[in-house]
């Protein structure tokens, strides 16, 4: 039998209350990918330039979680237009002892909140204790849960808001008031991200919208719209004083914030401090300074798809959510 869940299912299972339970299992994910106890072969695109959009093949298999997984995802920004998310995917989780599916499920949200958790994650080990001051650059579906991560892994007490729609950062304003209770405003230009010490930037730009004399010393990046080839939102400048912390090399490397400046030949694998995966595991140390700026290339990786659906797996078969599907 096949757990089927949709969207609406995913939601009530894992609701983004729950950000720290997805930020926990993320952890481990990336604990045991830093170890070398994780199957994770590269993301596969396909590109539709006819329909600006691309769709992306993404499995996974950590033995210790007890299953593994394969996403489909899309990345469509005119979606909007036709009424469609940016973002939509689907998950199915296996058996590996037979290879048998055991759910398939809707997973627009789940890459939300795991795009959202590992952000998290990397905040938790690389921004200073004593960051105060949140920005987020990009007001789109993300960014409530990249503010739903950072405000769990660190003691933010208020928060900045850009976007070019500026009724979309009031709105995003609004309801992360209402939900963390904490004082957010909208900054008229992106420069006021200088008064930042964690920054979050969650655009689909091409071309950099971010310089490199409005990063203090101190501050952390969390570099998330970045996620295909020719995408861009920071100076190279700015890559080139930070310290590069990445989700998988591979894929960063054709397809982070770095992907761009590597192509160019102006950053390359020396001058990538870690992964994520070696600074969970204990590897390599986190920040080391209270002034050095460190900037987190976020990618998504498929054992972050793996580490959600395994907890909405497991979640909604203990509620009894879902139906189940004879195959």
């Amino acid at each position: 039998m096949v757990l089927i869940l949709n969207e609406n299912d995913v939601e009530r299972v894992l609701p983004i209350s729950a950000m720290d339970k997805v930020m926990e299992k993320v952890e481990k994910a990336f604990k045991e990918y830093g170890k070398g106890n994780a199957q994770m072969p590269p993301k596969q695109y396909l590109f539709f330039k006819q329909y600006n959009g691309d769709l992306r093949i993404m499995p996974a298999y950590i033995p210790s979680f007890g299953f593994a997984s394969t996403k489909i995802v899309n990345v469509h920004p005119d979606n909007p237009k036709q009424g469609l998310d940016t973002v939509m995917a689907i998950i199915v989780l296996n058996d590996p002892s037979n290879g048998l599916p055991v759910a398939v499920m809707s997973a627009t949200h789940i890459t939300r909140m795991r795009t959202g958790a590992v952000a998290g994650v990397a905040t938790k080990y690389l921004a200073r204790k004593d960051s105060e001051i949140l920005a987020v650059i990009g007001a789109g579906a993300q960014a409530m849960f990249q503010i739903a991560s950072v405000v769990q892994a660190s003691s933010i007490r208020s928060i900045m808001i850009y976007d070019i729609d500026v009724k979309k950062a009031m709105k995003l304003g609004k309801i992360a008031n209402q939900m963390f209770g904490i004082n957010c405003k909208v900054m008229k230009k992106v420069k006021e991200v200088r008064e930042a010490d964690i920054v979050c930037s969650v655009t689909p730009v091409r071309k950099p919208i971010i310089k490199a004399e409005w990063i203090k010393p101190g501050t952390h990046i969390n570099a998330i719209g970045a996620d295909a080839p020719g995408k861009q939102e920071y100076e190279i400048d700015v890559l080139k004083n930070a310290k590069i912390v990445v989700d998988g090399i591979e894929q960063a490397s054709h397809a982070g914030e770095i992907n761009v400046a590597w192509r160019k030949g102006i950053i390359g694998k020396d001058d990538i401090y870690a992964e994520l995966g070696q600074i969970v595991a204990g590897i390599k140390k986190g920040r080391k300074s209270s002034n050095e700026i460190t900037l987190f290339d976020s990618t998504g990786l498929a054992i972050q798809d793996l580490a959600a659906a395994v907890l909405v797996y497991k979640l909604a078969r203990k509620k009894h959510i879902g139906k189940e599907l004879k195959i």
